[in-house]
């Protein structure tokens, strides 16, 4: 029986997520990389294999909006930060996933859509429109939420005959993170505390959206009605100076931070998740070690730890390029995790 031709995907901005993405697609037999959408102007004209150490693809990195668009590919996977960071409009992230809808090539992003449907029908018929135009899937996934703050706490979920609270925890450490972008300029660490609450403003506003879309996804797949997503945050401040590979932070600047968003139900909790961003865990003691937890209370309570993920970035990479075969057969229209079989790694298997 002859084999299916590989699908052809556009890999979306080649940032820390991009790049591992960009990677995997030039490596897997199952997949052809049609196209590169980059900004930097210095990646333009670049062969897309050199640009992440391999060897040359033929493709070359483009910043053509409009060329893109006109690509004949099946799948993009949409990795950018959000245009608020560049000062932008929120709204251009939709227009731009909506155009690729409607030009007729599926969407998988890392930029939100967990679970449109949380910011209303107005949002949703928009997104279903194009896809009814181009005869498309959106996916959006990542490895936190798409994985463990939604389809980890819902898989364990399937061994509770009561559910009274669930609480989701990551822990980052971001000492290696080589981009200042994200470590400072979005996330804010090296920062005056004075300068902190206006740098972040952006970040706060997308880690609102995105984890509240990520609660509702989990609420209502257990049938649970939300009244309010609820957030809270505060920082910590360092002692000494360190070095990490965004710059370096000096003491009285901002090296770890703590949100938490609650789902409730009559004024108590049904759903937490608490982010820790850390500039060096080494150094920052409070809040908790680098790793995931998903602690269940209810019958049976219940608690999963991970007490690392090696390369978290690659991780997110992962979970949306092992998604692209499920969402390009997917029927038209937004697919959350709720709507696809289970996506696993077991195309990229390598064994000894």
């Amino acid at each position: 029986m002859p084999s299916s031709p590989p699908l052809r995907v556009v890999q979306w901005a080649t940032g820390a997520v991009g790049g591992y993405a960009l990677r995997d697609v030039i490596s897997r037999p199952d997949l052809e990389l049609a196209g590169v959408l980059v900004y930097d102007p210095d990646k333009v004209g670049l062969d897309a294999g050199e640009l992440v150490g391999l060897g040359s693809t033929g493709v070359a990195c483009t910043d053509d909006v409009d060329r893109v668009l006109a690509l004949d590919a099946d799948c993009v996977l949409h990795m950018p930060l959000p245009a608020a960071y560049f000062g932008g409009d929120p709204a251009t992230d939709v227009e731009v996933v909506c155009a690729l809808l409607a030009s007729g090539k599926n969407v998988i992003t890392t930029t939100g859509f967990v679970y449109p449907q949380a910011y209303g029908p107005g949002l949703v018929d928009r997104l279903e429109s194009a896809c009814a135009r181009g005869g498309t899937s959106l996916h959006g996934t990542g490895i936190n939420p798409g994985f463990m703050s939604d389809l980890l706490p819902l898989a364990l979920s399937g061994l509770s005959c009561r559910l009274d609270h669930i609480y989701v925890r990551e822990s980052s450490d971001f000492r290696g993170h080589p981009s200042r972008q994200i470590v400072t300029d979005l996330i804010g660490f090296t920062r005056a505390p004075k300068d902190y609450a206006g740098a972040v403003r952006p970040f706060r506003a997308f880690q609102r959206a995105l984890f509240s879309e990520s609660v509702q996804l989990v609420a209502h797949a257990l049938g649970v009605r939300l009244d309010e997503v609820e957030e809270t945050d505060e920082y910590e401040l360092a002692v000494d100076e360190f070095e990490i590979a965004a710059g370096v932070v000096r003491p009285g600047t901002v090296c770890a931070s703590r949100w938490v968003f609650s789902g409730l139900v009559r004024g108590r909790p049904f759903m937490t998740v608490e982010c820790v961003y850390k500039a060096d865990a080494d150094r920052v003691r409070r809040w908790a070690a680098p790793g995931f937890a998903v602690h269940i209370e209810g019958r049976p309570t219940m608690a999963v730890a991970i007490d690392e993920v090696e390369h978290g970035l690659a991780g997110a990479a992962a979970h949306a390029v092992n998604a692209i075969a499920a969402v390009c057969a997917a029927p038209s229209g937004i697919r959350t995790l709720l709507d696809l079989p289970l996506v696993t790694g077991r195309g990229t298997a390598r064994l000894a």
